[in-house]
C-alpha cells in the first residue's frame, strides 16, 4: 500500500466534545481532556427540528443567550487553549428566515430563485400533483404547495425547512458572508450539515420506483449532484482558506471509497474530513433505519478496516466517532447496557475510539456510559420529529392498532435520535439538575440517571469517566502511534470473529501497539498475543490474563499492548 507523508496539524490531534445545547448544564471546572467543543445549531430558530431550522444565522436562539455571550465563550475557550466548532446548516433554512419570506412573497421576488420553486403537475383527472415523486427524509412528499404563488417548494426534511438553491450565485455569496461573520469572531471551524445535498440534479427527475408508496427516495438525484465539488472548492477558496480552521462534512447516502476520496484527498482542496454515516448505520435494515438488522462485530471490523486503510492511500483524514445527535447510543446498540456489562462495555468502546487514527469526536454522555432510554419506554417518550413521524405513519398504515407496531417501537428504542439528545445526566436528583422537582423537563430524562451520572463518577478511579480520562491522556502521550501511526488489521484467525484486533505503528520509530477488543458478552481466548513476546500493557479494562501466549478477554474486555 502506498502511503503519503503525514502532515501534522492541530485539527488532526483534536479531541472534539459534542454538546447538545438544550440538554447540557455544566458549571464547574473539572475536565475530561478534550480540547475542542462542537455546538450543534445555536442560532435563532423556531426549533421545529431542534435548531436545524435556522431563521437567522447571525442571531442566537434566545434561551441560549446572545452573540456577545458566544463571543465570550470563544474568548474563554481560546484562553484555555481550546477551540469551538459550530454547525453550518446551509442546505436549507427555516421558512421563517427572511430569505424565504421574501422568496415566497411573489414569483418575481429577487430571492425567488434562492429556493426551489416548481409548477404543479396534473394527472389525467386534472388533480394537482407534486413536481416529482421525491420522498422527504422525514416521510411524505418533499414538495409543499404554496397558495400565495401557486407553486411548490422543495423541502427534503420538514415542510418548514425549504432547501436552498445553490445554483444561485447571490445566495452562495450571502451564505459565505454568514460564515465569515462567525469565523471573524474566532470560531475554529464548521461541521457542515447535510453537506452533499447542496447539489441536486438540475432537472429534478423522478426517483426510481422501488416501493408501492406514492413517494420514492430521490437520493440518486439530490445527493452529491453534478456541482457538489465545485461548491465545496469555491467555499474553501473564498472562505475557509482565509482561516486556520477545521472543516467536517456530513456525507449522507454516500459511503464508497472513491466518492469519499474526492472530498478529502489533500490535492482536491475540499474538506479536512467527513462523517460518512456507515459507523452509525450498522444495524439499519436494507430498506431503512427503522428496519431490523442485527449488529455483528464483523460489521465494525469491516467499516474500521476500510477507512483506517483507505485514508493513507487517499492522502485524506478520518473522523473517529460512534455517537452523535442523529443516532442511538452505541453502548446500547453495539455493545451492552446490561448492568453486569455496562461499565466494561463503555470502557471497551472508549479503547476502540482512542486507538484509531483520525480526529476523535465524543458525544456528551459517552464519558459516563450513557445509554438509550430502554425497553420500558413507550412511543410517547420520543419527541423527535423523525421518530414520531415514522411511528405515526406505520401505525396509521396498520389501522391504528398499537398492538401491531411493537416491532417499530423496538427499533425506536434502539435508533431514535432522542437517545443521542438526552439531557446530560449530572447527578441523581429527580431531573438531573435540569429543573425543579415540581416541573416537567422539556425532554425525557433517562430514569437510570439515578445510578449513572457524572457526580457519582468524578471521584471514582474505577469509573467509565476515569477510564476515558486515562485513554485520552494515553492518546496524547502516544500521538506518533495512535494518531499518526499506520494501521494493520489482525487476521480473524488469530482474534476470532467477535474480537476486533489491529496494530498501530509509528512510521519513524517502528514502535507498535496492539489493540484487542471483545465485542461480545462471552469470554474469548485470543491467539494474537503471540505477536508480542516482549510487551507491556499500556491499558486494559480488566486484569490481564496471559497463559501460553494467549490472552483471555472477559466479556467486553479490551487491552492495548505495546511492544518493547
Amino acid at each position: 500500500m502506498v502511503c503519503h507523508p503525514v502532515e501534522r496539524v492541530w485539527w488532526k490531534e483534536a479531541v472534539v466534545y459534542q454538546i447538545y445545547p438544550a440538554n447540557f448544564l455544566d458549571s464547574n471546572g473539572d475536565g475530561l481532556g478534550v480540547d475542542t467543543i462542537w455546538l450543534p445549531p445555536i442560532f435563532a430558530s423556531p426549533q421545529k427540528d431542534m435548531g436545524y431550522d435556522i431563521a437567522d444565522y447571525r442571531s442566537i436562539h434566545a434561551p441560549y443567550g446572545t452573540v456577545a455571550d458566544v463571543q465570550k465563550l470563544i474568548d474563554e475557550l481560546h484562553s484555555q487553549q481550546m477551540r469551538l466548532l459550530m454547525d453550518l446548516v446551509v442546505n436549507h433554512t427555516s421558512d421563517e428566515h427572511e430569505w424565504f419570506k421574501e422568496s415566497r412573497s411573489s414569483r418575481t421576488s429577487a430571492k425567488r430563485d434562492w429556493y426551489f420553486w416548481r409548477d404543479p403537475k396534473y394527472d389525467e383527472q386534472g388533480i394537482r400533483k407534486e413536481p416529482n415523486n421525491w420522498k422527504s427524509v422525514f416521510g411524505g412528499s418533499a414538495w409543499h404547495f404554496d397558495e400565495t404563488t401557486g407553486q411548490y417548494y422543495l423541502a427534503l426534511f420538514l415542510l418548514s425547512q425549504p432547501d436552498l438553491n445553490w445554483t444561485n450565485y447571490a445566495m452562495r455569496q450571502a451564505t459565505y458572508d454568514d460564515m465569515r461573520f462567525w469565523l471573524d469572531r474566532g470560531v475554529d471551524g464548521f461541521r457542515i450539515d447535510s453537506m452533499n445535498l447542496m447539489s441536486k440534479h438540475p432537472n429534478l427527475p423522478d426517483g426510481k420506483v422501488v416501493t408501492d408508496e406514492p413517494y420514492q427516495s430521490g437520493a440518486e438525484f439530490f445527493a452529491s449532484g453534478p456541482k457538489m465539488h465545485d461548491y465545496v472548492r469555491e467555499m474553501r477558496a473564498e472562505v475557509f482558506d482565509n482561516y486556520d480552521i477545521m472543516t467536517v462534512g456530513e456525507l449522507g447516502f454516500t459511503k464508497d471509497e472513491h466518492s469519499v476520496g474526492q472530498y478529502v484527498a489533500k490535492d482536491r482542496r475540499e474538506l479536512n474530513m467527513l462523517f460518512t454515516g456507515d459507523i452509525v448505520d450498522m444495524d439499519f435494515g436494507p430498506n431503512g433505519k427503522y428496519e431490523r438488522s442485527d449488529f455483528h462485530p464483523s460489521k465494525i471490523r469491516n467499516v474500521t478496516n476500510l477507512w483506517q486503510t483507505a485514508m493513507p492511500k487517499l492522502n485524506g483524514w478520518n473522523s473517529v466517532y460512534l455517537d452523535n445527535h442523529d443516532s442511538g447510543r452505541s453502548l446500547s446498540r453495539y455493545a451492552s447496557d446490561a448492568p453486569e456489562h455496562r461499565a466494561a462495555a463503555a470502557k471497551m468502546l472508549a479503547t476502540y475510539m482512542a486507538t484509531l487514527s483520525g480526529t476523535l469526536f465524543l458525544l456528551a454522555g459517552q464519558e459516563i456510559g450513557m445509554a438509550n432510554l430502554g425497553k420500558d419506554y413507550g412511543a410517547d417518550a420520543y419527541i423527535d420529529v423523525e421518530a414520531k413521524n415514522h411511528y405515526k405513519a406505520v401505525l396509521k398504515a396498520r389501522g391504528g392498532d398499537e398492538s401491531r407496531v411493537a416491532d417499530v417501537l423496538k427499533e425506536l428504542q434502539l435508533k431514535a435520535r432522542d437517545h443521542g439528545r438526552l439531557p446530560m445526566q449530572w447527578d441523581s436528583s429527580p431531573n438531573a439538575v435540569f429543573t425543579t422537582t415540581d416541573s416537567k423537563p422539556w425532554m425525557t430524562i433517562n430514569k437510570d440517571h439515578k445510578e449513572w451520572n457524572a457526580a457519582s463518577q468524578i471521584d471514582d478511579s474505577t469509573s467509565v469517566m476515569a477510564y476515558w480520562k486515562q485513554m485520552l491522556a494515553l492518546r496524547k502521550q502516544n500521538t506518533d502511534i495512535l494518531v499518526y501511526g499506520s494501521y494493520s488489521p489482525l487476521p480473524e484467525s488469530e482474534t476470532g470473529e467477535v474480537v476486533l484486533g489491529y496494530e498501530r505503528e509509528c512510521h519513524e520509530t517502528g514502535k507498535k501497539a496492539g489493540v484487542l477488543l471483545n465485542f461480545s458478552a462471552t469470554q474469548q481466548r485470543v491467539l494474537a498475543a503471540k505477536r508480542y513476546p516482549d510487551f507491556s500493557v499500556l491499558v486494559s479494562n480488566q486484569d490481564p490474563n496471559f497463559v501460553d501466549g494467549q490472552i483471555t478477554l472477559k466479556p467486553f474486555g479490551a487491552i492495548v499492548l505495546q511492544s518493547a
